[in-house]
């Protein structure tokens, strides 16, 4: 007797085209093209999920660097003054506190600030 195992087979084809709805055309119908929309769908997904901490992460440096700039440090001697002044706030919270809380940005402004009038007096003292 032969054994066909049609009731897995039209389940994962069943899933695979609801996993498609919404899709235009055969490609929301057929399983043969649902998968290939779906799989190829997953890794739009896949490379996106990275892609957006990328860019999240360039829209808050790109914030701190406005806010910082209006209070007349860089962008990049306002990160070396939170790291001499061991400041753990990450750029999320630096970009958030800049947009919305400018007294608290530029207090740690000057806490970077004087972080590195202390570095440079003591490398020149060294």
């Amino acid at each position: 007797m032969r054994v066909t195992n049609a009731p897995a087979s039209r389940k994962r084809r069943k899933k695979m085209v609801q996993r498609a709805s919404g899709f235009r055309l055969r490609r929301s119908k057929l399983y043969r093209y649902a998968k290939d929309a779906v799989y190829h769908g997953l890794q739009y997904a896949f490379r996106d999920r990275k892609a957006k901490k990328r860019s999240f992460r360039n829209l808050w440096q790109v914030r701190i660097n406005a806010a910082a700039r209006a209070a007349g440090i860089t962008y990049s001697r306002f990160i070396e003054g939170l790291k001499a002044a061991h400041v753990a706030l990450d750029r999320k919270i630096l970009a958030d506190l800049a947009a919305t809380d400018s007294a608290a940005f530029s207090e740690i402004v000057k806490l970077a600030q004087g972080a590195l009038v202390s570095k440079a007096a003591a490398a020149a003292k060294a």
